[in-house]
């Protein structure tokens, strides 16, 4: 039997019994995803991938990899990304379209062309399952990276803690990742808040390692580079136990062992800078 012969006994068999085939059909999805969409929209959902599928195969065949398969892609590409975010599995996602097959077997498996066709119209209903557990997938990724740069931006808060002063208290470790979080956010309430000074609290940062320094005097370099002073504080005598031992340098910059230390010293240097600027006036 050849595909043409094929794709037209399943075009005129899809169109024939459109009705009772898309019934069964969203009630088949229906029972499986257990009531948590509506019949509504799983009727819209399954009505328009229906009919994409019909007018696909009457367009050029079965290969679902083909242009006037676009349409199909698209709709299923979109099913799968609101399946995702809904919290379906990709599992009752793919099912979607794995459910089709039980409802057409029993109508085309009486004879032996209606099975060929059958055998056919699966491996496209296949290709077409496969694709929506890749856009799930994709989507997911793109859910669980933006999660993770929400959470990274919430644990790193910066707050102004006085006229021109900002601080960063920094929490857990600190990656190349969160660094830049930092310096962006840090630098940004800067010029946001009109602060000259930043004082970054590395209190809860367990360890100060070679690479956790490299990424702090990073941030000090950026703030610096805005006309603002920057300075260290949080420094327990395990921490600076662990500087000296590694021989870590911080150069220039200015430390201090709580924050509490540091806000002092810098509302000194805010005031004395705002005498001698009201001494330039002069």
């Amino acid at each position: 039997m050849a595909t043409e012969s094929k794709t037209h006994l399943l075009v005129d068999t899809l169109t024939a019994q459109r009705d009772v085939f898309l019934t069964q059909w969203i009630r088949t999805v229906g029972d499986d995803l257990q009531g948590r969409l509506s019949m509504a929209e799983l009727g819209r959902e399954l009505g328009e991938l229906y009919e994409a599928i019909l007018q696909a195969m009457s367009a050029g065949g079965l290969d679902g990899r083909a242009e006037h398969f676009g349409e199909v892609r698209s709709l299923l590409i979109e099913l799968s990304r609101a399946r995702a975010r809904q919290g379906f599995t990709p599992t009752e996602t793919a099912r979607s379209v794995f459910a089709f097959k039980e409802v057409l077997e029993p109508f085309l498996t009486g004879d032996e062309q209606g099975a060929l066709a059958y055998l056919q119209f699966s491996r496209l209903l296949d290709d077409l399952g496969l694709l929506t557990t890749e856009a799930y997938v994709r989507t997911r990724e793109e859910i669980i990276s933006s999660q993770a740069e929400q959470l990274l931006e919430l644990s790193t808060p910066v707050v102004k803690l006085w006229d021109g002063v900002v601080g960063v208290p920094l929490v857990g470790t600190l990656d190349s990742a969160r660094t830049q979080v930092v310096m962006e956010k840090m630098l940004q309430t800067l010029v946001d808040t009109n602060s000259t000074h930043a004082i970054i609290d590395i209190t809860g940062v367990p360890t100060v390692d070679t690479q956790v320094a490299q990424h702090l005097l990073k941030t000090v370099v950026a703030a610096r580079m805005m006309g603002a002073q920057c300075t260290i504080s949080g420094i327990r005598p395990q921490i600076a136990q662990t500087i000296v031992a590694l021989g870590i340098e911080f150069g220039d910059i200015p430390t201090n062992a709580s924050l509490s230390d540091a806000l002092r010293q810098a509302l000194k240097e805010v005031a004395q800078d705002a005498e001698d600027d009201s001494r330039g006036l002069l």
